[in-house]
């Protein structure tokens, strides 16, 4: 006969063990019908979808290359002294307009000054060393002369006649040296009257100074390399933009291309320009490969300077009334609606098969290539596709080539999610 303990042991824990499977039914249920009413929620209390739409247009399409650089004189020019010595005057100051040949500085001339004096005079002396000696020459060639006819008639000693011979011949040298000794004189003379003529610093062009490096009483030593005094600038009304531009543009820069350029200083001001030439000479800066062109810029009233850091836009293309579509509208693609079927709360919360999503590839390359693409527009107020070919872009607009499309033509460029009230 069984133990009274055993079954009262084996009783209690079938009770426990039914005990327990019922609350984690109950729980199991609470869970689904909580899971079920918050499914029931949020499919209640979704949005609606609202789209950003534009139009179509047609117009001008300019193409443009952009690009930084500096602005430069045409012509700047560096004023330098040769010679070494004490600043005596300075004549000019920065921004003063000079002219040609006007004078910007004085070295002291006290030394240069003296030299000239001095080789002028060796130079006179020089000459009547000269003078001197074509007299004598003139005077041993009349003896000679005489004493070689009275040696043909045996009138005069052979010994005689060649003393006489030697002397006029020493007499037609002594000529010589005298003319080299004026050229020397002569040379020495110009090279010292160079120098005192270089103590004065003067403009070699009509232009403003940029620069000034140097003070009254200053000494300047001219030994391996020219001291530079002043920088000047011809003519800043006429101005040039030197520009990089990338290699992957430089193709597209020729000259004579128009183009437009603000500063810094002028942010509100468009200025313009155009392409004199593209350097053939590549640029190469931690690996970035770029070619400098050159624009010419008029500066009538002067508000450009040199130095100013410019970005300029270079029109390389304008295609003449084009369709036009924004590049918004070619990047959208509509969401994919919701499918509505009927499953239960469980079913909707089930992981189902993963949709396919078609991914829209980037387009590289140049933006004149012809390519084929979509677009969205509305229809019975849901999105239907539109194929396109479309061209050139400057980066906001694209250019149609063709298609069903025409000008005023509303496209899809963005969704709007909004909740119900």
């Amino acid at each position: 006969m069984p133990d009274i303990r055993q079954v009262l042991g084996a009783s209690t824990h079938s009770l426990l063990n039914r005990d327990h499977r019922k609350l984690v039914v109950a729980a199991v249920l609470l869970i689904l019908v909580i899971t079920v009413s918050a499914v029931w929620y949020i499919k209640r209390s979704g949005g609606s979808e609202l789209f950003k739409t534009a139009e179509i247009t047609r117009g001008d399409l300019t193409i443009v290359v952009t690009a930084t650089g500096t602005l430069e004189p045409v012509n700047q020019v560096d004023v330098g002294v040769e010679l070494s010595g004490l600043v005596r005057t300075v004549e000019v100051d920065v921004n003063d307009i000079v002219k040609k040949g006007q004078v910007l500085a004085r070295l002291d001339t006290e030394r240069l000054t003296a030299r000239v004096v001095e080789t002028r005079a060796a130079y006179d002396a020089a000459k009547a060393k000269l003078e001197e000696a074509k007299t004598t020459l003139v005077e041993y060639e009349k003896k000679y002369e005489r004493l070689k006819g009275l040696a043909e008639k045996q009138l005069y000693s052979q010994q005689d006649f060649d003393t006489a011979r030697a002397t006029y011949e020493r007499a037609i040298a002594a000529v010589s040296s005298a003319k080299a000794q004026v050229r020397a004189a002569r040379a020495t003379l110009t090279a010292n009257q160079t120098d005192l003529s270089k103590a004065v610093i003067v403009s070699p062009i009509n232009g403003i100074v940029l620069n000034r490096n140097v003070e009254p009483g200053q000494t300047v030593a001219a030994s391996f390399q020219t001291p530079v005094l002043f920088t000047l600038a011809e003519d800043l009304t006429q101005m040039e933009l030197h520009v990089d531009v990338d290699e992957a543009d430089v193709g597209k820069v020729k000259a004579e291309q128009p183009a437009r350029f603000t500063v810094d200083a002028y942010p509100d001001r468009d200025f313009e320009a155009r392409i004199i030439k593209v350097n053939y000479a590549p640029k190469v800066q931690e690996d970035v490969v770029t070619y400098e062109a050159l624009l010419g810029v008029q500066n009538d009233d002067l508000v450009l300077r040199p130095g100013m850091t410019a970005t300029a836009e270079i029109v390389t293309r304008v295609i003449k009334d084009a369709l036009l579509v924004p590049n918004g509208a070619l990047r959208f693609t509509p969401p994919k609606p919701e499918t509505k079927q009927k499953t239960s709360g469980v079913r909707s919360l089930l992981p189902g098969p993963r949709r396919r999503t078609v991914e829209q590839k980037p387009v590289n390359g140049d933006k004149k290539a012809v390519r084929k693409q979509t677009i969205w527009t509305l229809r019975d107020e849901q999105p239907v596709a539109v194929s396109i070919t479309t061209g050139a872009t400057d980066g906001r607009v694209t250019e149609i080539t063709s298609g069903n499309i025409e000008s005023g033509m509303v496209v899809l460029v963005d969704v709007i999610k909004t909740k119900k009230k």
